[in-house]
């Protein structure tokens, strides 16, 4: 299988978060297959809460920075706890701003970049329900307002703080199933979706 050229974001950036330790988990099946990873650190991009008058004064480096990763990358893992129910503020504020830039410098807009992406949906928690909650939202954001293509495939890790080992590796092998059947779905999402001659 050709595969892809795939990003892999946590809506987590704070320091022994346990949505960082399943993208860990993620990004190794992801090489084992052959794509070609990138991780991306939202807290990094140094974005701002989004403001027009921020804008108007000049699009931050970081925004520029996500939209270039979403043109040069087929496919998109995303690993995200809830807060309350909902994705994070960290994601949803740097998606915000990755919808921002317009078409410059041979890249597209940042709605452009976005669209069509083929993406995955991961999370954890501590609580019994892995964060399924803030799937929903998160999957009907990424649909429906930045035209990305969701496989139907995700994954909640329930009991989270429990879950790996000191390797950092998934204890119960069928947690780690559910997981490679998301990366898997959107490995061959992505190749199915390549134009014919595309490398």
């Amino acid at each position: 299988m050709n595969a892809p050229r795939v990003l892999v974001i946590s809506g987590s950036a704070r320091h022994g978060s346990l949505n960082q330790r399943l993208a860990a988990v993620a990004t190794r099946e992801l090489e084992l297959a052959g794509a070609v990873v990138t991780p991306v650190d939202l807290r990094a991009l140094s974005l701002p809460i989004y403001d027009a008058d921020i804008e108007a004064l000049g699009m931050p480096e970081g925004a520029r920075t996500l939209r270039r990763l979403f043109a040069e990358n087929e496919a998109l893992l995303l690993v995200s706890p809830e807060y309350n129910g909902f994705p994070t503020p960290l994601l949803i504020n740097a998606l915000d701003w990755a919808s921002r830039p317009v078409a410059e410098d041979g890249l597209p807009s940042g709605p452009a970049a976005m669209s069509g992406t083929v993406a995955g949906l991961l999370s954890a928690s501590p609580g019994a329900f892995g964060g399924l909650r803030s799937l929903l939202f998160t999957r009907q954001f990424l649909q429906m307002n930045l035209g990305m293509l969701i496989v139907p495939e995700q994954f909640g890790l329930g009991l989270a703080d429990q879950a790996f080992d000191t390797a950092g590796a998934l204890i119960d092998a069928k947690a780690h199933a559910a997981l490679v059947k998301v990366v898997q779905s959107v490995l061959r999402t992505a190749v199915a979706m390549k134009p014919p001659g595309a490398v």
